[in-house]
């Protein structure tokens, strides 16, 4: 068992910044490759962004690319989500996962969830 627990949303403007932590417990964090999704209002749960678990490659939606940036600590057995140039459309509950494997951006791979943190982007 992995226990995830996310941290760090808020309310920010459009074009601030904010730094989302997900913090593990149980099983060996570096065990696994991690990833982030979100999910808004009325929409499905989308792939926002993937790391292995070394941290040597990461993998993006092209929603967040060149805004944001996944990043881990295995000394910590944290990871991180820097999100830079927020824009209203970011809004959603985040959402970290673990997988097994390698690097995945597809839900149905990842064997652990979050509770999700809320993000509100104001325009």
């Amino acid at each position: 068992q992995v226990q995830l627990v996310e941290t760090g949303g808020g309310l920010v403007q459009a074009g601030g910044s904010l730094r989302l932590s997900c913090a593990a417990s149980g099983r060996t964090f570096s065990q696994y490759a991690m990833g982030w999704f979100r999910q808004a209002p009325g929409k499905e749960r989308e792939f926002v962004a993937a790391i292995t678990r070394s941290g040597g490659i990461a993998d993006y939606a092209d929603s967040g690319k060149g805004r944001f940036t996944i990043s881990r600590d295995n000394a910590k057995n944290t990871m991180f989500l820097q999100m830079n140039s927020l824009k209203p459309e970011d809004t959603a509950v985040y959402y970290c996962a673990a997988t097994l494997a390698t690097i995945a951006s597809t839900e149905k791979l990842y064997h652990y969830w979050g509770q999700g943190t809320q993000v509100t982007v104001s325009s």
